[in-house]
């Protein structure tokens, strides 16, 4: 897919993630848009996913004979349930009951909705490099040359599961491992520097024996010739620390830590959207 029809496709997503998070008045919409060029670029260009004979994606937990993907930071949901949807997992319309009672598509996504395209409960931070570790484990134990993807959050650096499993993927030689860190210096409470500095997070998975490798996140050429990259080291993990702008695309987002939970109101919401033009082909849900 050429790099302008990935980025239509990360605009209509960005759209989904503000009316998504404004129309219940809850979400975390800074972390979701700064991610977006990433999930875009992974769902739709990189990762090798089962599909039918019409195209549509083939969803089942076993996960053999494709590519997979694991996000750690749950509280990203925005951008998650927009780009499965888009990607044909379930239908578009279903992201209007994001929250809502009885959704499927609830603030952190769970595997109790058995909402397609979740493999994971994922809302308790640290423990997604752990399950995507262990699923890489066993696609090599299988003979299953597929690989497998994770994203973390730089705050979530703090958790210290963390780095047990930073530990195991080196030592069981798992190439077919690419984890991303969404390094946008910002979370919850704060920049992580003032919260609980991670210091040189490059230089510590070096330690561990990744290979480490950065990429502007918000340039989508680079997130494509980036990860495709990271295919070609097969007995060493990789580690990409993902600059990224928190609340890309929104520029009274960006900038501030601010926006990593809370929702624009009706004339914020107006103003994102007339930064976000709508593109011929990917309508609003």
């Amino acid at each position: 897919m050429e790099i302008e029809q990935l980025e239509h496709i990360a605009t209509a997503v960005r759209r989904d993630i503000v009316r998504m998070v404004a129309a219940v008045n809850s979400g975390h919409p800074g972390g979701s848009l700064g991610c977006t060029d990433f999930m875009v670029a992974l769902y739709f260009e990189i990762m090798r996913r089962k599909q039918d004979a019409d195209g549509k994606p083939i969803f089942d937990m076993d996960g053999r004979d494709e590519d997979l993907f694991f996000l750690s930071n749950g509280h990203i949901s925005p951008v998650f349930y927009s780009v499965l949807a888009r990607a044909g997992y379930f239908p578009i319309e279903e992201l209007a009951t994001f929250r809502k009672l009885d959704s499927r598509l609830q603030g952190h996504p769970t595997t109790a909705e058995h909402l397609p395209g979740i493999r994971i409960a994922s809302g308790s931070l640290g423990q997604g490099l752990s399950v995507a570790a262990g699923a890489a484990y066993a696609k090599k134990l299988n003979g299953d040359d597929r690989h497998v993807y994770v994203l973390m959050g730089d705050g979530e650096q703090q958790e210290g599961q963390v780095w047990e499993a930073a530990q195991f993927a080196p030592n069981k030689k798992l190439g077919n491992l690419t984890a991303v860190i969404d390094f946008n210096h910002a979370q919850i409470d704060g920049t992580t520097d003032n919260v609980n500095d991670n210091r040189d997070l490059g230089a510590k998975y070096r330690a561990f024996g990744w290979h480490v490798d950065e990429m502007q996140g918000n340039n989508m050429a680079d997130v494509v010739k980036t990860l495709r990259k990271s295919q070609e080291n097969p007995d060493v993990p990789t580690l990409i620390l993902m600059r990224t702008e928190m609340g890309f695309g929104v520029d009274y987002m960006m900038g501030s830590h601010k926006w990593h939970g809370i929702a624009p109101n009706a004339e914020q919401l107006t103003q994102a959207l007339n930064q976000l033009p709508l593109t011929v082909g990917y309508a609003d849900y």
